[in-house]
């Protein structure tokens, strides 16, 4: 079990793992074309109200460090974040090229988030070169790479020829974490972005080496979550969330959706619904909800309603079925 928190901020209480009930996540953040804090302020509040347990901001446009601290001020629920996103926007500003991010900038970077009151992040530590060999030999991909952050430490990886420092010094993320008491998810880099991509090499690979490293940072005394897909048909749920299980000696396992079909643009807060609920049933311990916008823009205050409406009612589904 995690309880996201903070030595500096004390958000609700949220205990994640197992034998609890299944939580929700809601994802907001700015994009590089549309910049703007009060509607982001609206959108955490919303969420909030419409009963997200969790909080991720996830801001890559406009003033990174004021619509994190200004998101964090506005709800109590525990609020997360994705630091290389901050990382490679700052490397991009400061040299023309996010691929010339230095590792310290990273380094420092998560403290500071951690410092602003961050009570969880999602850290892309398990892409390592062995990983990026699985996906190159595999040869194919039928919906590429769709994680922002997989896709960011993957092209730097590959133009400076380095391993993976998140992966390298894992020990030194631990111990930013630990620091603070943030929890560490194990980000999910190569997840499917397409049903036929579900359950791939490359996507196993990073599973296994997430799941070792859940482990070896639960040894350094740092609370540990494990990411999951992506897009996955239902028949493959049950199968990943028990082999993720056994995997990590029982990690929460955070679930992105999954979203059960790649054919309903507008409306995947219901195929992510279905997977969600079958997630639930089989053992995912935190559901990061979908809209109606996933795939298609950039979600409103409505999205974000009915994307934690949707996944709460997909999460309490599961959960008759996991605690009968």
């Amino acid at each position: 079990m995690v309880i996201p928190g903070n030595t500096i901020r004390n958000p609700n209480a949220v205990g994640i793992g197992k034998g609890l009930r299944t939580k929700v996540n809601a994802s907001i953040g700015t994009s590089s074309d549309i910049v703007d804090y009060d509607a982001e302020i609206s959108k955490a509040k919303a969420a909030q109200a419409a009963g997200a347990d969790t909080l991720m901001e996830l801001s890559v446009g406009g003033d990174l460090d004021r619509v994190r601290r200004e998101v964090i001020e506005a709800v109590d629920l525990p609020v997360g974040n994705v630091p290389i996103y901050q990382a490679f926007c700052e490397a991009a500003r400061k040299y023309g090229d996010p691929n010339k991010l230095d590792e310290e900038m990273l380094f420092d970077i998560i403290e500071q988030q951690c410092a602003d009151g961050m009570a969880f992040m999602a850290i892309h530590c398990g892409i390592n070169l062995y990983t990026i060999e699985r996906l190159r030999k595999q040869g194919y991909r039928y919906g590429g790479l769709v994680s922002k952050g997989g896709v960011s430490m993957v092209a730097w990886m590959m133009k400076n020829g380095r391993e993976n420092p998140l992966y390298e010094k894992f020990d030194r993320v631990c111990a930013i974490l630990k620091k603070y008491d943030v929890v560490l998810s194990l980000g999910n880099g190569l997840r499917a972005g397409a049903i036929h991509d579900s359950n791939d090499r490359a996507m196993i690979q990073e599973l296994l080496i997430n799941c070792e490293l859940s482990e070896l940072g639960r040894d350094m005394g740092c609370q540990m979550l494990v990411e999951g897909p992506g897009h996955m048909p239902l028949d493959e749920i049950e199968a990943n969330i028990r082999l993720q299980k056994r995997m990590s000696g029982d990690a929460p396992y955070y679930m992105l959706g999954p979203i059960s079909t790649d054919v309903a643009p507008g409306y995947d807060h219901i195929t992510a619904a279905i997977g969600s609920a079958q997630s639930s049933r089989y053992g995912a311990d935190l559901i990061c909800y979908i809209t109606p916008a996933e795939h298609l823009a950039l979600p409103n205050e409505q999205d974000v309603i009915d994307g934690v409406k949707a996944a709460k009612v997909a999460a309490y589904i599961g959960d008759m079925n996991k605690y009968p």
